[in-house]
């Protein structure tokens, strides 16, 4: 089975064609903020490497979040497009699954990290079985590094952007009883070719992309952000001590005027 595989989730741009488990071309490169011009001259070297074309693929496989919402966007729409020209099958991949790719058969439990917005960080667990299959042990998660390192109940295998930037946070905050090993280099960036070939099984099993389909966004909802932004107090709370406070200046100022 032959696919173009497109990964667009962070900074780094990340295309390849594959058959089954063969790299036939790969190209990666830093396109932070711009994947909407670097992307189609990309693909299009690829075709002119294999002398393949998009009628000759068998399928399309993008990343499909969390991640930076315009390369999402741009991954995502430009691969659409070519569906819809070619009529090919659309496979989409969870871009942290994706990471998990490229450790494949590792024993360890697998934790790949992402930078979010405001400081936060996405991350997910997952392990693979002794069949060759991998299991989403926790779902993709939103946060700051200390509930990352909260989050871990047993000795992982960190790795990530997310990772390479907060590890210091993120090991303050996990147990002393549990071990933390960091991945290889080669595994820390989202990588087309791992995109593609969990891709490639899911095109094996009947899974495609269907109509209307949007970008994996892991955001925390504005309430949440609210809450943790007042020191875990709810708004109810925080209207009541805002209203206690305005009463007790207001007697305050009638007993001046009094005496």
């Amino acid at each position: 089975m032959k696919v173009l595989a497109v990964e667009t989730a962070t900074s780094w741009q990340s295309v390849a064609i594959l058959e089954d488990s063969r790299v036939l071309a790969c190209h990666e490169q830093d396109a932070a903020g711009s994947h909407a011009k670097l992307l189609l001259p990309t693909i299009d070297r690829l075709f002119r490497e294999t002398g393949l074309s998009l009628k000759q693929l068998d399928g399309l496989v993008v990343s499909i979040g969390p991640g930076s919402f315009t390369g999402l966007r741009v991954g995502l729409a430009t691969l659409l497009g070519f569906r819809t020209i070619s009529q090919l099958p659309l496979a989409i991949v969870p871009t942290l699954e994706g990471l998990a790719w490229n450790l494949s058969g590792s024993s360890a439990l697998l934790c790949p990290v992402l930078n979010s917005r405001r400081g936060e960080l996405y991350w997910a667990q997952f392990r693979w079985t002794g069949e060759g299959r991998l299991e989403r042990v926790v779902p993709e998660q939103v946060g700051t590094p200390a509930m990352l390192g909260s989050s871990l109940t047993e000795s992982a295998l960190l790795f990530g952007e997310g990772w390479t930037t907060e590890a210091p946070a993120i090991r303050a905050s996990i147990s002393h009883t549990m071990t933390v090993t960091e991945a290889p280099e080669a595994a820390m960036k989202p990588s087309a070719v791992s995109i593609g070939l969990a891709g490639i099984e899911r095109l094996r099993r009947g899974e495609r992309a269907g109509i209307g389909i949007s970008p994996l966004y892991v955001q925390r909802t504005a309430a949440e952000l609210k809450y943790e932004e007042s020191g875990g107090i709810s708004p109810v709370v925080l209207r009541q001590q805002r209203v206690a406070k305005k009463m007790t200046a207001r007697a305050g100022t009638q007993k001046g005027r009094r005496s």
